[in-house]
């Protein structure tokens, strides 16, 4: 007997290896939980269901690719340890943050510490990027206490981690103090920072950084140009895109095919739709995404069928599309009024492709119809929607009624918005300015005392234009207050002869019974977009392209004082507004007025 007892394994211990292969050498060419659970079973037959190094392996398999599946065995696993170690934790914490469940984590580390087991170096960064993916940021606030009060909030790989938590939680103020924090950030912490404001549309402060980064000679990565490129094509800055593009050459970044696809982006968004094909036709290797930034940058240009040749040409080269493909399709065929081949691409997409379509997909569609004039099936289309309409849908559809002079669907509509949100001062704007032109002052009236009684305001327009590498920003109404009695003078006398070519201005868009016509053309006159563009005439040399980027919808005014700017002064301007953009050339638009 005693020798009997000599030979018990007792639980959690490390066995008498047999002989036998260990059947964990066969892990790396594991596939599937079915494959893992035979390797889990030859490890029942060879007592070694109870080794702590043979169930964390098993577990870190199952954090690898991590699904739901994946996931639930391995916390089965993981509740077979009696006295887990923070190492097999650490494993778990991975994984839930990786997987569609990342705050399950959170509730696991509340057991560990309960337990009384102490984190450490690696336990911080995958629970902070649980919360970053749930936008958990008062569970990310006491994780960020725990590690200061455990003298980790320095550590190399939890800071990185801290910024991020705090950007994707909409908390960027915060993360840029726990970077100023850093005694000598490293590139990571650079990235984290500058993809924070890149996301959160603070591209100034990003650039800033990535000079910052430049003067201490921190070599950036990728990552790092990947946001600064994002940077660029929110300013719509095109000549600091160049300067970039240079430097990814000359440094070799342009073998990055991210990198490449965000010079696409970038120069779409900036105007150059040129730039953006030739960076495309130069790519060696080109990815779903590459393909699609390309769709897209047709798309928005208005090139409509060389977006979908570009499709077909992707389907011949067995380039299988995603959902951004998609998008750019839908945009191509909205812009230029394809309403039977945008609904052929819209069903495509979940009976050919597998692909769900997404809320932009939704709005593409409302917009194709709604462009067209289809107003009562666009909507039908929202009202039997899969999923719940977001006000955004509800005030595509607005505009094109605004647009449409369709009061009555108008107020259909709003109530629709209204029912999800009434803080949007927009919608008031358009619903108020349609009344106005129908001259139903009564519903004018009723709006305007609605949005003073809600403390809503409207968005001012906003115009930036890029000049010798800065960018300059007005904002609609400037002109009047006159920061600069130069550009006020000089667009009195543009308008002057705009006059004398044919120009008059719509001052219907300016929805006030009591102003006088002058004062209406006062205030059509100091549009952002016409500052911009005026600015733009005075500080360029003749014949260069004028470049501006707008936050709102370019006005019907200002789009016909452009086309007839770019006849008179032989200069091309394009224009970025919130939903495409306009190339003035030669007294027209690529959008040909339909939009």
């Amino acid at each position: 007997m005693a020798a009997a007892n000599a030979l018990q394994i007792s639980p959690f211990s490390s066995p008498p290896k047999p002989n036998t292969a260990s059947p964990l050498s066969l892990l790396p060419h594991c596939t599937s939980l079915r494959e893992l659970k035979q390797i889990q079973a030859f490890t029942i037959k060879t007592h070694l269901q109870n080794d702590i190094n043979v169930l964390t392996k098993l577990i870190s398999f199952c954090t690898l690719n991590p699904s739901a599946t994946l996931m639930d065995h391995a916390h089965q696993l993981f509740d077979q340890i009696p006295q887990p170690d923070i190492v097999v934790f650490n494993n778990m914490a991975r994984g839930y943050s990786r997987s569609n469940a990342p705050l399950r984590a959170i509730v696991l580390f509340s057991d560990l510490l309960c337990s009384g087991i102490i984190p450490d170096d690696y336990t911080f960064p995958s629970l902070l990027k649980a919360c970053a993916s749930s936008k958990a940021l008062q569970e990310g606030k006491q994780l960020h206490c725990l590690a200061t009060k455990l003298g980790l909030n320095h550590n190399i790989y939890l800071c990185p981690t801290l910024i991020n938590m705090y950007t994707e939680c909409n908390d960027v103020n915060t993360a840029r103090r726990v970077f100023d924090k850093i005694v000598e950030p490293c590139v990571v912490c650079y990235n984290a920072i500058i993809t924070g404001y890149a996301r959160s549309s603070r591209p100034n402060e990003a650039l800033s950084l990535f000079r910052e980064l430049q003067a201490i000679n921190l070599m950036p990565t990728d990552v790092t140009l990947l946001s600064v490129l994002s940077s660029c094509a929110l300013l719509g800055a095109l000549d600091l895109g160049r300067w970039i593009h240079e430097y990814v050459k000359i440094h070799g970044f342009d073998k990055y095919v991210k990198v490449n696809t965000a010079l696409i982006d970038m120069y779409a968004k900036c105007g150059s739709l040129d730039d953006a094909v030739s960076v495309f036709e130069n790519m060696s290797v080109r990815d779903t995404q590459a393909w699609s930034a390309m769709v897209m940058a047709y798309a928005t240009h208005g090139h409509g069928s060389k977006a979908i040749s570009l499709f077909e040409e992707m389907k011949r080269v067995r380039v299988r599309p995603d959902e951004i493909t998609f998008l750019g399709l839908l945009y191509a065929c909205s812009h230029t009024g394809l309403v039977r081949e945008g609904c052929e691409y819209f069903y495509s997409m979940s009976d050919k492709y597998g692909i769900i379509p997404g809320i932009k997909h939704y709005g593409c569609m409302v917009d194709l119809l709604s462009r067209a004039g289809r107003l009562d099936e666009a909507y039908k289309f929202i009202d039997a929607l899969p999923i719940k309409p977001t006000p955004i849908l509800w005030r595509t559809l607005l505009s094109a009624c605004s647009s449409h002079g369709n009061v009555e669907l108008a107020k259909r509509v709003i109530g629709r918005i209204f029912e999800l949100d009434d803080s949007h001062g927009g919608d008031y704007v358009i619903l108020s300015n349609l009344c106005a032109r129908a001259g139903r002052w009564e519903d004018v009236n009723y709006l305007r005392k609605l949005m003073k009684d809600k403390g809503v305001v409207k968005v001012p327009g906003c115009s930036s234009v890029e000049v010798n590498n800065v960018v300059h920003e007005f904002f609609s109404g400037e002109g009047v207050q006159s920061v600069s009695a130069d550009l006020h003078r000089a667009l009195d006398k543009l308008v002057k002869e705009l006059k004398l070519v044919g120009y008059v201005p719509d001052i219907s868009l300016v929805c006030h019974a009591d102003m006088e016509v002058e004062d209406k053309e006062i205030a059509l006159r100091y549009h952002s977009e016409k500052l911009a563009i005026a600015f733009g005439l005075l500080n360029s040399p003749p014949g260069t392209k004028i470049r501006v980027v707008k936050n709102l919808r370019v006005c019907g005014d200002c789009h016909s004082a452009a086309k007839l700017i770019s006849l008179i002064f032989d200069r091309e301007i394009i224009l970025r507004d919130v939903q495409r953009f306009h190339h003035f050339k030669d007294g027209k638009c690529s959008c040909g007025d339909y939009w």
